[in-house]
């Protein structure tokens, strides 16, 4: 019933209002404990007076997807502003300080995400919801080094790691951005423009939403003499990673690393 009701607040137009409102009457201290925990923690990142505010403004600024011709919509709209609602929920157990840079959040995206499961596990939702939503709680902070510039393997890995939550990530990352400062937030847009830009091109080369190995189990056993174990696996962690470093290289030259590797296993 809870979620339920959690879920209808989440697809409403404007859901802050509801939001505050379980906050303030004590109503999240039962079942959302994580909310009124963040309104006591103040975030000098985005200059609110607390995390809350800010996370409150996320799930707003979440906006109903356009739908498509084909009648499909390019995001979860949903789970996106569920995302969205948890995204910092870690907050509170990682403040900390450092001299010089003032207060610290460190690794808050990976505590949130285990507190986030916890969470939605307590309130019955589905494994699939759960698990991405976690997921996007995990990723939230990842796009935020594209400033120092990516190579490409960095681009394939971004996309490898959100997979089919690709969209949403992108468009929870766009949320996140709250900041009154019409040039800060200009460029943070301009960045992530410039990175589905990115996205796209290599993806149109490379069927990077679908990105493996550029051989498969079988031709690795075949051609190493393996039969099926380990070494199998590793090879093929190798060859993915070998994969989002150098993209597509062809059958002479994944021969000759995977030869290279072989034989530095075996020295």
């Amino acid at each position: 019933r809870v979620r339920d009701e959690l879920d209808k607040l989440m697809v409403v137009d404007h859901p802050s209002a509801g939001l505050w409102f379980l906050v303030e009457t004590g109503l999240a201290d039962h079942f959302l404990p994580e909310l009124p925990a963040m309104r006591l923690e103040h975030d000098p990142i985005h200059r609110h007076k607390d995390v809350l505010t800010h996370s409150i403004a996320v799930v707003e600024n979440v906006r109903p997807p356009t739908i498509e011709a084909d009648g499909t919509a390019p995001y979860d709209f949903r789970l996106t502003r569920i995302a969205a609602l948890f995204h910092d929920v870690g907050k509170p157990r990682t403040r900390g300080f450092a001299e010089g840079k003032g207060t610290t959040f460190h690794h808050h995206d990976a505590v949130g995400a285990r507190m986030t499961r916890k969470r939605m596990n307590a309130l019955r939702y589905s494994n699939e919801d759960v698990s991405k939503v976690t997921d996007l709680v995990a990723l939230h902070l990842r796009f935020h080094t594209y400033a120092m510039g990516w190579s490409d393997s960095a681009v394939r890995r971004y996309v490898r790691d959100a997979g089919e939550l690709l969209s949403e990530l992108n468009v929870l990352t766009r949320c996140d951005c709250t900041t009154r400062n019409a040039k800060k937030a200009a460029r943070l847009s301009a960045r992530m423009d410039d990175l589905e830009v990115r996205i796209a091109e290599l993806g149109e080369a490379e069927e990077l939403a679908a990105i493996r190995p550029e051989l498969d189990g079988n031709q690795v056993m075949q051609y190493l003499s393996l039969k099926p174990g380990r070494d199998v696996g590793d090879a093929m962690r190798f060859l993915l990673d070998v994969r989002l470093d150098d993209g597509l290289i062809g059958d002479d030259a994944i021969h000759a690393k995977l030869d290279v590797w072989w034989a530095e296993r075996n020295a």
